[in-house]
C-alpha cells in the first residue's frame, strides 16, 4: 500500500546526507542562544546542532528554533547532549561555561571553566577533526588558550571572539559622539578582552582622517573633549550591562556571527580575535591576544602589522602579561 507521500513524491536521486556548512553551538544560555538566533537570521549554515548538558531546555531551545524554520533557511536544526550530533562541523562555537557573576573579573571565572572545557574540547574535536573552534566562553583568551592546548588543532583553527565585540562597542560610542553610523568609524580594540585591552588611538579615523592627527591629545589624559573615558565606558559596559540584565548576550550574538560569516563565505575580513601571540609585539610567552586577523575558510590566516606607538606597544605587553600570570597556574592541561 503506497503512502500519501508515495503518491506525492517521484524520487529521482538520493538526497544529500552530508552538511556542507554545518555549525554547533556548544551551551544554550543566553549566550549561546543569542549565537544560533543571529546565525540562522543571517542563513549561515544548512544545518545547526546545539549541545548542552541540560536536556530539558536543550530540548525546548531546538523546538523552539524548529518552530521557525519556515521563517528560516536552515534545512535542519538539531540538539543533543550526546556529541555525535556535532559530526562533520565546519565551526564550533564553544559558549558554554559558568557565567560570569556580577562584580567578578572574567579572570577569576577561569580555573571553574577549565574544568568544564576538560570535558567538552575532546569530544567536538572527536566528532569534528577538521573543524574551526571559536570559542566564547569568558575568560575568552585564557579559555582559547586552553582550547588550543586541549585540542591538538593548529593555532590557526583556534579562534577567540576576542576583542571584536569590544571594538564593535568602541566604534558604536565614537559614532554616537561624532553623528556618524559605526560602520565608517574605524578604530580598534586589541589585547586582552576585558579590563586591560588597548584601544589603539593613533588609528581612529573617519573617511581616512586621522583624529589624533586633527587633535594630537585624543585619547589621552590632557584632552579637554575626554575621548579616554570613551575607552573606559568600553571596558566597564560589559559590567553594567550584567549589573541592570544579570547577563551580556545580543551584541555577543551578532558579534559571533558576523565572524561566523566571514569565516563560512570565506570573505578575508580583517577582524580584531583572539589568537596566539608569541613572538609579536616582543612578546615571550604562549598567549592569545586580540590583534588584527584576516579570517577566512582555512581559519585565521594571517595577522596585520599595525603601526603602534611605544605606549600602545607597552599596554600590548602588559595585557600579555597579566594573562600569562593566571595561565602558567592553571592545573591539569
Amino acid at each position: 500500500m503506497a503512502s500519501l507521500k508515495d503518491k506525492l513524491i517521484t524520487p529521482i536521486a538520493a538526497p544529500s546526507t552530508q552538511p556542507n556548512n554545518k555549525i554547533t553551538v556548544v551551551g544554550v544560555g543566553q549566550v549561546g542562544m543569542a549565537c544560533a538566533i543571529s546565525v540562522l537570521v543571517k542563513g549561515l549554515c544548512d544545518e545547526l546542532a546545539l549541545v548542552d548538558v541540560m536536556e530539558d531546555r536543550l530540548k525546548g531551545e531546538m523546538m523552539d528554533l524548529q518552530h521557525g524554520s519556515l521563517f528560516l533557511h536552515t534545512h535542519k536544526i538539531v540538539a543533543d547532549k550526546d556529541y555525535a550530533v556535532t559530526a562533520n562541523s565546519k565551526v564550533v562555537v564553544v559558549s558554554a561555561g559558568v557565567r560570569q557573576q556580577e562584580g567578578e573579573s572574567r579572570l577569576d571565572l577561569v580555573q571553574r571553566n577549565v574544568n568544564v572545557f576538560k570535558f567538552i574540547i575532546p569530544q567536538v574535536v572527536k566528532y569534528s577533526p577538521n573543524c574551526i573552534i571559536l570559542v566564547v566562553s569568558n575568560p575568552v583568551d585564557i579559555l582559547t588558550y586552553v582550547t588550543w592546548k586541549l585540542s591538538g588543532l593548529p593555532k590557526h583553527r583556534v579562534i577567540g571572539s576576542g576583542c571584536n565585540l569590544d571594538t564593535a562597542r568602541f566604534r558604536y560610542l565614537m559614532a554616537e559622539r561624532l553623528g556618524v553610523h559605526p560602520s565608517s568609524c574605524h578604530g580598534w580594540i586589541l589585547g586582552e578582552h576585558g579590563d586591560s585591552s588597548v584601544p589603539v588611538w593613533s588609528g581612529v579615523n573617519v573617511a581616512g582622517v586621522s583624529l589624533q592627527e586633527l587633535d594630537p591629545a585624543m585619547g589621552t589624559d590632557q584632552d579637554p573633549e575626554n575621548w579616554k573615558e570613551v575607552h573606559k565606558q568600553v571596558v566597564a559596559s560589559a559590567y553594567e550591562v550584567i549589573k541592570l540584565k544579570g547577563y551580556t548576550n545580543w551584541a555577543i550574538g551578532l558579534s559571533v556571527a558576523d565572524l561566523l560569516e566571514t569565516i563560512l563565505k570565506n570573505l578575508c575580513r580583517v577582524h580584531p580575535v583572539s589568537t596566539m601571540v608569541k613572538g609579536m609585539y616582543g612578546i615571550e610567552n604562549e598567549v592569545f591576544l586580540s590583534l588584527p586577523c584576516v579570517l577566512g575558510s582555512a581559519g585565521l590566516t594571517s595577522v596585520i602589522n599595525q603601526k603602534l606607538k611605544d605606549a600602545e606597544v607597552a599596554q600590548l605587553q602588559q595585557s600579555a602579561t597579566t594573562l600569562w600570570n593566571v595561565q602558567k597556574d592553571l592545573k591539569d592541561l
